[in-house]
């Protein structure tokens, strides 16, 4: 199995490196970057390239350990006790399987996703370490260990809102992407629109990346935005010629808000373009 990207997603030779050295070492891969780098969409394009299914666990701030493995409803079994309903005897009845019982026990290796982890609580790593590095979990209640069949394809996510445990770290292998240039992005718009003028794409990214580079931006435009922009633009009807006369330091580029995702950020954009006028 090897991964080298797909019709639909550029991947960087680093980012391909990464992928199949966590296949073939069978370790979890992190990946974290900007939010709209495409770090879930890649999840998704290893199974596709594959051909593999894909299992997504998305992570919350509420969001236990606990759920990945399984969840034991008492109350329902009580209140079938009660009520006289229902096989209160079998406990597997009032077992609810999580995403990570769903891999293990999936008959061909999956690829799991556990998307932004760094949203939970910060034990929340640490608290699956011996489950990722056994592959297998206890289940009191039925009295069982759940084996993973076929070790899964281990995809984690994270927007680096949070620091992960080094003990957690150690088990798995790490990339970051990061943001494209030109030349990558280039090929990133044209994978999603194909036929699309050379000229608008050119001078569309002039002012992308300008805005990018301004000091103080909060929020910087990522690539899922580029591509909606440009999306933007051609609905409208946009020329290149409209954009090539334009100068962040005294023009506001169409539909800002595709690019710009708070207020601060456009009042910033607003106040730089003062001091520079």
């Amino acid at each position: 199995m090897k991964f080298n990207g797909t019709e639909n997603y550029v991947a960087t030779d680093e980012l391909q490196i990464a992928v199949n050295a966590a296949i073939h070492l069978e370790k979890p891969l992190i990946v974290k970057g900007e939010p709209g780098t495409g770090k879930t969409l890649l999840a998704h394009e290893i199974a596709k390239s594959l051909g593999k299914p894909i299992i997504t666990w998305h992570i919350k701030s509420t969001t236990t350990a606990q759920q990945g493995l399984y969840e034991y409803d008492a109350v329902s079994r009580l209140r079938d006790s009660q009520l006289g309903m229902g096989d209160v005897a079998n406990l597997a009845h009032y077992i609810k399987k999580g995403k990570l019982w769903e891999a293990f026990e999936a008959e061909e290796s999956v690829v799991l996703l556990l998307d932004e982890i760094d949203k939970a609580d910060i034990e929340f790593p640490n608290d699956l370490l011996l489950e990722l590095d056994k592959m297998e979990f206890y289940v009191y209640e039925l009295q069982k260990t759940v084996k993973a069949k076929k070790r899964p394809i281990l995809i984690i996510t994270s927007n680096n809102e949070k620091e992960l445990p080094d003990a957690f770290l150690r088990r798995c292998l790490f990339h970051y992407i990061r943001f494209p240039d030109k030349e990558t992005m280039q090929k990133i718009v044209d994978v999603h629109y194909p036929d699309i003028q050379g000229e608008l794409v050119s001078k569309a990214m002039r002012l992308f990346y300008g805005i990018r580079e301004i000091r103080g931006i909060k929020k910087r435009p990522s690539t899922s935005e580029l591509i909606d922009w440009i999306k933007l633009l051609l609905m409208e009807n946009v020329k290149a010629e409209d954009l090539a006369g334009m100068d962040l330091k005294k023009d506001v580029p169409p539909f800002l808000g595709a690019l710009l995702k708070n207020e601060q950020d456009l009042d910033l954009l607003a106040e730089w373009r003062k001091r520079r006028f």
